[in-house]
């Protein structure tokens, strides 16, 4: 039984111990922006994993409305059946975060001793995983993703589009070629 407690013991000072660990989204995933992260609106959100580089969404959305830069992030209007809706959008970023505690028990052992600490930098590791929350409003600023929204469904599947879109494409001014 010695044993056991001493394997024990060794696996939990040599490991890293997860203090927050980001989600993981297969496809897209339907909350309340707040809910997700604390600094997102209220409103319903369409979100999903960016694997790309940062502000790729942000130049997608600019070539493929062809908005020169202008208010990208907010208010794009979209066409949604016929009906225009605004499209906002935030790139937001969750990290893993761990604490590895071999180098706190070195140096405390090693202060015991009178050494001074070798291991000075924070052993914390984090590893960013970025997201993008997608949120849509109408012309009264409604949230069109709420599930009591008429056209919520259409709004959805158009959203998978523009996600499928920016996925799947890499050249924005080539794709805005295929278009025309």
């Amino acid at each position: 039984m010695k044993y056991v407690y001493l394997i024990l013991t060794l696996l939990f000072v040599t490991s890293c111990i997860p203090l927050r660990i980001a989600p993981t989204i297969k496809d897209y995933k339907l909350t309340t922006g707040k809910k997700f992260k604390r600094q997102l609106p209220k409103d319903n959100a369409f979100v999903f994993e960016d694997p790309k580089e940062a502000n790729e969404f942000y130049n997608f959305i600019n070539t493929k409305y062809s908005l020169n830069h202008q208010t990208v992030e907010y208010n794009v209007p979209i066409n949604v059946d016929g009906e225009e809706f605004f499209l906002s959008f935030y790139e937001t970023e969750i990290s893993d975060k761990s604490i590895n505690l071999i180098p706190f028990f070195a140096n405390a052992a090693l202060e015991n001793k009178g050494i001074s600490p070798v291991f000075n930098d924070p052993q914390v590791k984090r590893q960013g995983n970025w997201y993008l929350a997608l949120f849509v409003y109408d012309a009264d600023m409604k949230d069109c993703l709420n599930s009591n929204y008429p056209d919520r469904i259409a709004i959805l599947n158009h959203l998978k589009a523009i996600k499928k879109e920016y996925l799947n494409t890499n050249n924005y001014l080539e794709a805005m070629m295929k278009m025309k």
